[in-house]
């Protein structure tokens, strides 16, 4: 099957576009963390530059869900990579000529947000586009694939760099990324909007018609908020906590190998997905989801390394099941009209409350102890993983395998 998919020019095209596009992505962090580190000697300068990236990405999420449904996707993907590419160079033309300094690189990074905003929206519609009905989950299980396999390489890669070179060239070799990306995604044939909008249609009539939609399918917002709350109570613990925690318990240098187990994880399951079939994908993607919360667990009884780094490959494994159960549900049930619209209210509801999660933890750490909190947060995320199902809406949503794109 996975030849069948490579068959497929405009796949085989994406998929490119993907592998590169993520690698340069999957450096960036990295890079940016230590060149605005290292040109500024402000870790609040960090925290500005990362905070300006997501808030701009919150605001215009929406927006570019409607743009997505409204232009072809292909455009909406090569503008949104050349702007990258743009802004990335900037960022990098800064630090490699030492003229840092923290407004430009703040508005660059703005920009970016803006950017991130119409780029997932459209990314997450487009494989319907590209692959039959029949194979939309293992295309995404070979995208993922491809982005576990750059997570894992693409962090070390890029600490390499900055060690012999520094963050600059790191993130200018993301703007090539971004470039070349944006080039292979030309070759896509894809050229038509997935519908025409009325000739009366406005873009805030759009996206309150993508919101409409978004209430309408039962299963689609119960999931939503399942993942709100997972975010809410795991990112911030995982984040913030998860190296310090580690470091008490063990070293800075178990964190790396919890970190790089949690990666493999990814990878086998995501390989896995690719040819396991089940009736209902969706079901055994929120099941597997709440293995998510055994690192944090393990973290919360104190456990051996060994034990939080096993937790964390098998934390992998879930995430990864989950990732593509939801991506494949929503491309097989969502009506491809509205697909970048409903996915864009998906992503604004999930995102949301990281930023809320990440300011809280610490206060709550300070208050109730670190690992009590990071317990806590193990204890909500396994029962907010598994709530969907009591929603038969969740738990009989059959995997489309041989209908593609029906109706929720």
């Amino acid at each position: 099957m996975r030849s069948t998919l490579m068959r497929l020019t405009d796949f085989r095209w994406f998929l490119s576009a993907q592998v590169v596009s993520l690698l340069g992505t999957s450096m960036a962090p990295v890079a940016l963390a230590f060149g605005v580190l290292d040109a500024s000697g402000s870790t609040s300068d960090l925290g500005v530059v990362l905070t300006v990236h997501m808030v701009p990405l919150l605001a215009f999420l929406l927006v570019g869900g409607a743009v997505a449904d409204r232009l072809p996707r292909r455009t909406v993907l090569v503008a949104a990579h050349l702007g990258s590419a743009l802004t990335q160079g900037g960022v990098a033309a800064l630090l490699l000529t030492g003229r840092y300094a923290l407004l430009p690189v703040a508005a660059l990074g703005f920009l970016g947000g803006i950017l991130a905003a119409f780029t997932t929206p459209a990314l997450r519609s487009i494989v319907p586009q590209l692959v039959p009905g029949d194979r939309i989950r293992q295309a995404n299980a070979l995208l993922a694939s491809a982005r576990n396999t750059t997570k894992i390489l693409g962090p070390s890669l890029s600490g390499i760099t900055v060690a012999a070179t520094g963050g600059g060239p790191a993130i200018a070799f993301d703007a090539l990324t971004y470039l070349l990306a944006a080039g292979f995604l030309t070759r896509l044939s894809l050229t038509a909007a997935p519908t025409a909008p009325r000739p009366s249609s406005r873009m805030l009539a759009d996206i309150r018609d993508g919101w409409t939609e978004f209430r309408r399918i039962r299963w689609v917002w119960t999931v939503s908020l399942c993942f709100c709350v997972i975010n809410l109570v795991q990112v911030g613990a995982w984040q913030i906590l998860g190296p310090v925690l580690t470091r008490q318990l063990s070293g800075e240098e178990t964190w790396g190998f919890v970190l790089s187990a949690r990666g493999v994880g990814m990878l086998v399951m995501s390989t896995l997905m690719y040819r396991l079939v089940v009736r209902h994908l969706l079901r055994l993607g929120q099941l597997m989801s709440a293995l998510g919360a055994l690192p944090l667990l393990a973290l919360g009884a104190q456990l051996h390394d060994s034990w939080l780094i096993a937790a964390a490959f098998v934390a992998g494994l879930g995430s990864s099941a989950a990732a593509v159960g939801w991506e494949t549900s929503l491309q097989e049930h969502v009506p491809a009209h509205v697909l970048s619209r409903v996915s864009s209210s998906d992503d604004l509801l999930s995102y949301i409350a990281i930023p809320i999660g990440q300011l809280g933890v610490g206060l709550l750490a300070d208050r109730f102890g670190g690992f009590q909190v990071a317990a806590t947060a193990g204890i909500i995320y396994a029962a907010a993983a598994v709530l969907p199902l009591t929603s038969a809406a969740v738990r009989r949503l059959p995997h489309a395998q041989d209908d593609h794109a029906r109706t929720a």
